[in-house]
């Protein structure tokens, strides 16, 4: 097997937007660096359900609603 193939894998901190600081293991930085999230699953809509609501550019969603109206969806 070849030497100094895989980076290293060490502790960082992870700072949330929440401000919590979690220690996790990666290879990103140096040993004891700190990376600060921008976005994290206590926020982002992917994990949260999200508060956006549907825009219906164009009717788009409403001629698909007519187009398979019979359906049941």
């Amino acid at each position: 097997m070849k030497k100094n193939l895989h980076p290293d894998y060490h502790a960082i901190d992870v700072k949330l937007v929440d401000g919590t600081v979690v220690q996790m293991r990666s290879t990103w930085g140096e040993e004891g660096k700190q990376m600060s999230l921008d976005i994290d699953p206590s926020v982002h809509p992917a994990w949260t359900g999200g508060g956006a609501r549907l825009m219906d550019t164009g009717g788009r969603v409403s001629k698909f609603k007519n187009k398979y109206a019979g359906l049941g969806f």
